[in-house]
């Protein structure tokens, strides 16, 4: 009777410490014999150690240091986010941050890079996505919880740090020292390629992604004095985001059917997300570019339009995160980030730690730029025949065809592999609409 005093003694302080959650859990281990024990068995060295360490003790952070304990037995995307941490990850999803840029995972204990963001310092850098980052200023990251690693990246814009990562191409590890920036994401940019066939980009998916991204493909469609003839949506080193906002870009494009859909062990987590024809796109061919920083809600609109027929999927396999992660709110402004479900394409299939395949394999290429091919023809000859007059003239490419690539886009190899497929799909429509 004295043990079980003590017991509901500390359970009460427990509960002042992170509110009444704890309560929530009381009613559902008391009936368990062996859970009863093992609160009995946390409460007893919590006790031991407030009265019997070496120097006096704060309960809150022996707490905390239980929490994420636990939370590490689980797996590389649940962690307890501390008040800072809390509100970092809110301001991540409205797209403005301190600090690198640059989505990491846990994986053997080791730091990962998934993939840098866009026009940051990590990006600029040369930060790739595999990259293994094995120091975070003197701090090695092995076995480092993974919110800590994201504390240690941030801070204030102007502050240098440096990371020592390993690569497989590198002989031995090397330091990268950034400095941090303001980071300000604009989840979705876009442009023409080609006359009629259009290029959007989606870096991340942040409270406003598919609204964005529909605001963007209406600008080109008013530019293009109608409907689009191609689109390349890009969603390479896209590391994921908010759920809702990858289920709002694939109903972009689908007018019925299921998107996605979740299961886990409480029936809030089974849940099924399907489109609706309201704002649909016309049916105008897609090319989805993919690669292995393609993460988690990337993943979700990529299986999505590759399960309805709605896209050639184009690039490399994806990073294979097919997991939900729900962050809870506590009490004292922490937060819990916890896996709650794990999600499925509408085809029934979990991409967990498997990726996507695409339905085009192209490597990208880092070698320069692609080679024209200036190989002799009949015309370089001197004195070739001249045509005849009544033949059929042969279609020169325009200069409306180049005008809008860049460089850089030039030696993208996947994107100018997307490129020549959405022209051929093009060709193919029009020869058909003349037979």
């Amino acid at each position: 009777m004295h043990r079980l005093k003590v017991f509901i003694s500390t359970l009460v302080m427990l509960a002042t410490l992170l509110g009444c959650s704890v309560f929530f859990l009381v009613p559902a281990v008391a009936n368990e014999k062996k859970d009863y024990q093992m609160l009995e068995l946390f409460t007893d060295v919590l006790s031991i150690i407030r009265k019997s360490y070496v120097e006096e003790t704060d309960t809150t952070e022996l707490i905390y240091g239980a929490i994420r304990g636990m939370l590490s037995t689980l797996d590389p995307h649940s962690s307890f986010l501390s008040a800072e941490m809390y509100q970092d990850m809110k301001d991540d999803t409205h797209g403005e941050f301190g600090g690198l840029g640059i989505e990491i995972t846990k994986k053997d204990g080791l730091l990962l890079v998934v993939s840098p963001i866009e026009d940051t310092p990590a990006f600029k850098a040369g930060i790739k996505a595999g990259d293994q980052i094995l120091k975070i200023e003197d701090t090695p990251t092995k076995d480092l919880e993974i919110m800590e690693a994201v504390r240690l990246l941030r801070g204030p814009k102007g502050a240098e740090v440096t990371i020592k990562i390993w690569r497989e191409s590198f002989s031995e590890p090397q330091d990268f020292t950034l400095v941090r920036d303001r980071i300000q994401l604009h989840s979705v940019k876009s442009k023409f390629l080609l006359p009629g066939i259009a290029y959007a980009r989606v870096s991340q998916f942040q409270v406003r992604t598919g609204s964005d991204l529909q605001d963007e493909l209406q600008k080109r469609i008013a530019e293009n004095g109608g409907p689009l003839q191609g689109l390349v949506l890009d969603l390479r080193n896209n590391p994921g985001g908010l759920l809702d906002q990858a289920v709002a870009v694939s109903d972009l494009f689908l007018s019925d059917g299921l998107i996605v859909y979740t299961e886990g062990r409480e029936e809030g987590s089974q849940l099924q997300f399907r489109a609706t024809s309201e704002g649909t796109e016309s049916d105008y061919p897609i090319v989805v570019l993919i690669n292995g920083g393609s993460a988690s809600a990337a993943e979700i609109v990529s299986g999505a339009l590759k399960d309805h027929g709605r896209a050639v999927l184009l690039g490399e396999r994806t990073f294979g995160k097919g997991s939900v992660q729900s962050v809870i709110p506590m009490s004292d402004d922490t937060g819990l980030r916890l896996t709650t479900a794990r999600y499925y394409t509408p085809n029934g299939i979990s991409i967990q730690a498997r990726g996507i395949l695409p339905d085009i394999e192209v490597t990208q290429q880092h070698n320069g730029m692609l080679q024209e091919n200036h190989q002799l023809r009949e015309k370089d000859l001197e004195n070739h025949f001249r045509p005849l007059k009544n033949s059929q003239p042969v279609q020169e490419e325009s200069e409306g065809q180049v005008e809008f690539l860049e460089e850089h886009e030039k030696n993208d190899n996947q994107l100018m592999r997307a490129l020549d497929l959405l022209k051929g799909l093009n060709i193919l429509q029009y020869q058909r609409k003349a037979a």
